[in-house]
C-alpha cells in the first residue's frame, strides 16, 4: 500500500501488508461457512493475502447449517449511534492481530494500518436476491445487493478487450449484469466499479521496482495490475490498485443508484501508523476530500468512464474531468435547501448540506458528510508474532474502540468493514521513491548480492521486491447497522459480544478461541449495554481438529452470573442478583430473570415466563429440554439492549465453553 504525494504523477509511498486477522467483528479471511480448516476460496470476494488457514464462518441463525437458505444465516445487528457527537455514540470494539508488528521504532519495520467500512441501504433479507431472472429487479439485486452469499465461488466477469465500442461495452456489461453475476454467491464492491479498474491506466507514476507489469487485453496496464499482483489477478469485484494505494486518488463510488440500493463509497474510519503523517491523511482522505475522474458519457449504452487519470489525458480522450464527493448518506427524501438545513438542526454528529454529487451534474442533493478520519498512533506488536499488543495493560490483542455511524435517514444498512495492515521497509524512503527509481538497483531489487566482507565473496539477501510493497487485509462478514428506537435518544450504547471458534489454540489458529469482547466493561447507569454474539454450525474443519465442548463442529454461547473471576461455577438464576437491577429496552416486558434465562439459554428459552416478545417461556411443554451443551440452542443470538436501574458488578461466563486448563470464557461488566 502507497500512500499519493502531491499530482498524480509525483511522488507515493509504498507500503506493504502482511497477515493480518480481524476477530471482532468476525472477519472473514474469505471464508463463507466451509468445514474445512483451510478457506475454499482465497478470491472469493478480496484479495487478503493471508493465509488460508484463517477466518471465521458467517453465522447461522439457528441451531442447524444455513445451507442454501440465506435465510438461516446470521447477520450481527448492531444499533448506530445517534445524532448528538458527544452522548450518543453506539461502541464498537474491533479487534485484530497482525503478523509482523508495528507501532514503533522498535518493531523493526515502518508500518501502518486502516479501517473502512462500506454501507448500503436495506438492512434486512427481503431483498436478497432469490434467482437468476432476466426481470430488472433480479438484475439489479444480484448487482448491487451486498452480501456473504451461499456459495464460496467467484462472481464471474466478463472483461474489456482493445478497441471495444459502445455497442461491443453494452452488450459486455449486459452479460455482467444479467448473465455473469449470481445471487448465490458473495458481493461487496460492484462489478460496475470493477470494471472501471479494468479499463483505467495504471497510475504511471508509482514505484515498481523491477516488477514487469504486463498489458491487459484493452492494450495497455491497467489499475488491475500492481507490483504486488503483477498478473492481474482478480478477486471478487475488488480494484487491485485501490486496495495496494491509500489514500487513493480516485472515487471510489461503486454505484449510481442513490434508492433502493443506495451505497457509500469506502468510507475511511481510521488511520493508525506515524502521527506525523495525520495531517495528510485527513486532507486526502475521500471522507473530505473530493476526487476526480475521466467522465465519457452518462449515456446508458456508452461507456461512461474513460482509461485517463488525468485530466489533459482525460480531455483528449474526448471525456471530462468531473469532480465527485463522497456521503455517508444522501436524503432522497429531502427534496429542497430549505428542508435540508432542517435536517442539519436536528443534531450534530454529522454535517448535512445541499450540493451536487459530481460536477457535470445539473441535480443537487441532501448529503450527509462522511465523518473526519481518525488517526492515530499504531498498537505496538512483536514481529512474527500472531499475538496480543505491548500497548495493552490488559494483554489484549491490538484493539480500537470506534463509534458505528449515524445514518439521519432512519434506514436499516448493511455493512461490512475491512481491515489493511502496511509495513514497507525503510531501505528506501517509501515516501519519496516513484518511478523513476524503477528498476534502479541501487534503490531495491530482488534477493540481491552483497559484499559486505569486501573481498568478493558476496552474501544473499531474501528480498521480494513484490513483497516489499504487498497489501494484505482482512474483512467482517456483512453485518447490519440498526436505526435506534426513541428510548435510546441521549445514550451511549456498548456492543459487548463473543469472539473466536471452536477448537484448541492450535486448531484455530491463526483465528483464536472463544472469549467475550471487551471482557471487561466499565460503564454508568446511563449506559447501555447490547449483548449479542454469533457463532457457526461447520467449524468442524474437516477432522483437522475441533477439539471442544458439545457437538462437533458447532459453535455455542451463553452467559451466567458467578461470585468470582478464579471460580468456575455459576450460581442459580433465583440466586443471580445482578440481573434484579436490568432491564431491556428490546424487550420491555422482561424481567431482570427474564433476561437471565435467554442469556443463559442462547435464546432456546427467551424468558421465564412469556412477554410481549417472547412466546416460548422457560416451562413451556411444547419444547423439548434444553440439551445440556446447548447443543439444540441457536448459534447466534440477538440478546437485549440493557438498561441499569442500579450499580453493580457482573461477573459472568459461559458454560460450556469454560473448559478449566484449556480455555477461560469470562467477563466482567462494573455498573458506576
Amino acid at each position: 500500500m502507497w500512500v499519493l504525494q502531491g499530482t498524480i504523477f509525483l511522488l507515493f509511498c509504498t507500503l506493504v501488508l502482511s497477515d493480518v486477522y480481524l476477530h471482532n467483528p468476525r472477519g472473514s479471511n474469505n471464508r463463507l461457512d466451509e468445514n474445512t480448516a483451510n478457506r475454499k476460496n482465497n478470491n472469493r470476494l478480496f484479495d487478503s493475502q493471508n493465509n488460508n488457514k484463517g477466518g471465521y464462518n458467517t453465522g447461522d441463525r439457528f441451531s442447524s447449517e444455513g445451507g442454501s437458505r440465506p435465510e438461516r444465516f446470521y447477520s450481527m445487528q448492531y444499533y448506530g449511534s445517534g445524532p448528538s457527537s458527544s452522548q450518543e455514540g453506539s461502541k464498537l470494539m474491533v479487534e485484530w492481530t497482525n503478523q509482523h508488528g508495528c507501532g514503533s521504532d522498535e518493531s523493526k519495520l515502518l508500518c501502518n494500518l486502516v479501517i473502512q467500512y462500506m454501507c448500503q441501504s436495506n438492512g434486512t433479507h427481503e431483498d436478497y436476491p432469490r434467482g437468476n431472472g432476466g426481470r430488472w429487479d433480479d438484475v439489479e439485486e444480484r448487482t448491487l445487493y451486498m452480501r456473504d452469499g451461499t456459495s464460496t465461488d467467484t462472481q464471474k466477469y466478463s472483461e474489456p478487450r482493445k478497441g471495444e465500442s459502445d455497442r461491443s461495452y453494452s452488450s459486455r456489461m449486459e452479460k455482467n449484469y444479467e448473465d455473469n453475476s449470481d445471487y448465490k454467491e458473495g458481493l461487496h464492491e460492484t462489478v460496475y466499479w470493477y470494471d472501471q479498474c479494468r479499463y483505467r491506466e495504471a497510475n504511471g507514476g508509482l514505484f515498481t521496482a523491477d516488477q514487469d507489469l504486463k498489458k491487459d487485453k484493452v492494450g495497455y496496464v491497467t489499475a488491475s495490475r500492481t507490483r504486488q499482483n503483477n498478473n492481474g489477478d482478480r478477486s471478487g469485484y475488488e480494484c487491485p490498485e485501490e486496495r495496494d494505494y491509500f489514500p487513493y486518488w480516485q472515487p471510489t463510488m461503486q454505484s449510481e443508484n442513490l434508492d433502493r440500493f443506495q451505497r457509500t463509497p469506502w468510507i475511511d474510519l481510521a488511520w493508525m501508523g506515524d502521527k506525523s503523517k495525520c495531517n495528510y491523511i485527513k486532507q486526502n482522505s475521500f471522507n473530505r476530500q473530493s476526487k476526480w475522474r475521466c467522465v465519457l458519457s452518462r449515456d446508458s449504452d456508452e461507456r461512461p468512464y474513460g482509461r485517463a487519470i488525468n485530466e489533459e489525458d482525460c480531455e483528449e480522450e474526448g471525456g471530462n474531468w468531473v469532480e465527485f464527493v463522497s456521503f455517508l448518506e444522501v436524503l432522497t427524501e429531502v427534496t429542497s435547501e430549505s428542508a435540508c438545513k432542517a435536517e442539519q438542526r436536528k443534531g450534530t454528529r454529522n454535517k448535512i448540506f445541499w450540493t451536487k454529487l459530481r460536477s457535470d451534474d445539473s441535480k443537487e442533493y441532501c448529503v450527509v458528510q462522511a465523518p473526519e478520519i481518525t488517526c492515530d498512533e499504531a498498537p505496538w506488536t512483536r514481529v512474527n508474532h500472531l499475538g496480543n499488543s505491548g500497548d495493552s495493560k490488559s494483554a489484549d490483542s491490538s484493539r480500537l474502540e470506534v463509534e458505528l455511524p449515524y445514518f439521519p435517514s432512519g434506514e436499516a444498512k448493511r455493512c461490512t468493514l475491512r481491515l489493511r495492515y502496511n509495513i514497507t521497509t525503510a531501505d528506501y524512503d517509501p515516501w519519496t521513491t516513484d518511478s523513476k527509481s524503477n528498476d534502479d538497483d541501487d534503490v531495491i531489487e530482488n534477493n540481491p548480492e552483497v559484499d559486505v566482507l569486501e573481498n568478493g565473496d558476496e552474501l544473499q539477501l531474501a528480498l521480494n521486491t513484490a513483497q516489499t510493497g504487498r497489501t494484505f487485509q482482512d474483512r467482517s462478514h456483512v453485518f447490519v447497522v440498526l436505526p435506534r428506537t426513541p428510548e435510546m435518544s441521549n445514550k451511549r450504547i456498548y456492543n459487548l459480544n463473543v469472539r473466536g471458534k471452536r477448537g484448541n489454540i492450535v486448531q484455530t489458529f491463526p483465528a483464536v478461541e472463544y472469549d467475550f469482547i471487551p471482557d471487561k466493561l466499565e460503564v454508568s447507569r446511563e449506559d447501555l449495554v447490547h449483548v449479542q454474539w454469533t457463532g457457526s454450525n461447520s467449524h468442524d474443519n474437516n477432522n483437522d481438529g475441533d477439539d471442544g465442548q458439545g457437538k462437533g463442529g458447532t459453535d455455542r454461547h451463553n452467559m451466567l452470573q458467578f461470585r468470582s473471576l478464579d471460580e468456575n461455577y455459576p450460581v442459580k438464576i433465583s440466586q443471580a442478583g445482578f440481573w434484579d437491577g436490568v432491564r431491556s429496552l428490546t424487550d420491555p416486558d422482561a424481567t431482570g430473570e427474564d433476561i437471565a434465562v435467554g442469556l443463559a439459554t442462547s435464546g432456546y428459552y427467551c424468558a421465564k415466563r412469556e412477554t410481549g416478545k417472547c412466546p416460548s417461556k422457560l416451562t413451556s411443554s411444547r419444547k423439548r429440554n434444553l440439551d445440556d451443551e446447548l447443543d439444540n440452542a441457536p448459534a447466534s443470538y440477538f440478546g437485549h439492549v440493557l438498561k441499569f436501574t442500579k450499580s453493580g458488578t457482573l461477573l459472568y461466563m459461559c458454560s460450556r465453553n469454560n473448559n478449566f486448563s484449556n480455555r477461560s470464557q469470562k467477563g466482567k461488566l462494573i455498573v458506576k
